[in-house]
C-alpha cells in the first residue's frame, strides 16, 4: 500500500499537528486510508483515544466533512465514527490536507450521537459563507443519524475497497 501524510491544519490553513498513513482507495474525489492514533491516550468526556487505536478515514475534495471510522486498540472493536467539519480537503499524491472547523460530530455503534466543539466553532474566525456551510453539513449529518439512514452511505463508493 502507499503511503500518504495527513496535515490537520486549523481554519486558517496553519499546521496543527501531521501523521502518515496507508491508502486504502482513491480517485478523483476521495482518500481512504488507514492510520494509527499515535499519541498518548487522550480521555475526554465523549470518548477515549487510545495509542494504537486504528482509524479508517476518510477524507473528500468535494465534501465540508471527514470521517474518521475508530477501532479499539486491543481487540480492534468498532468504537464509533468521529466526523470532522472540514473545508473541502486538498488531495494530492503524497499528502492530504485538512482544514479543521472545529465543529464535530461522534456517532456511536449504537446510532447515538453528540454533537462536539460548538463553542470553540462560534468563535472562529471565519467568513459567513463558511460558517452557514458548516452549521448545514453538520445539521445534514445529524439527521442522517437521527433518521437512522446507513451511515456509510455517506462514504458508500470507497467502503467496499477495504
Amino acid at each position: 500500500m502507499a503511503s500518504i501524510r495527513v496535515y490537520k491544519l486549523d481554519e486558517q490553513g496553519d499546521e496543527v499537528w501531521h501523521y502518515d498513513g496507508e491508502v486504502l482507495f482513491r480517485d478523483p474525489t476521495t482518500v481512504k486510508l488507514q492510520a494509527y492514533f499515535s499519541r498518548a491516550d487522550i480521555v475526554l468526556d465523549f470518548h477515549t483515544f487510545r495509542r494504537g487505536d486504528r482509524m479508517v478515514e476518510w477524507f473528500f475534495n468535494d465534501r465540508w466533512y471527514n470521517v474518521f471510522e475508530m477501532h479499539d486498540a486491543d481487540d480492534d472493536r468498532l468504537k464509533g465514527w468521529y466526523c470532522n467539519i472540514t473545508r473541502p480537503a486538498r488531495l494530492e499524491s503524497q499528502a492530504v490536507y485538512a482544514e479543521d472547523l472545529a465543529l464535530d460530530l461522534m456517532v456511536y455503534p449504537d446510532g447515538s450521537y453528540r454533537i462536539l466543539d460548538e463553542d470553540e466553532f462560534a468563535v472562529l474566525e471565519i467568513d459567513a459563507q463558511t460558517r452557514q456551510k458548516a452549521l448545514a453539513t453538520i445539521k445534514a449529518l445529524r439527521e442522517m443519524v437521527i433518521q437512522r439512514k446507513e451511515f456509510f452511505s455517506l462514504i458508500e463508493k470507497s467502503s467496499d475497497t477495504e
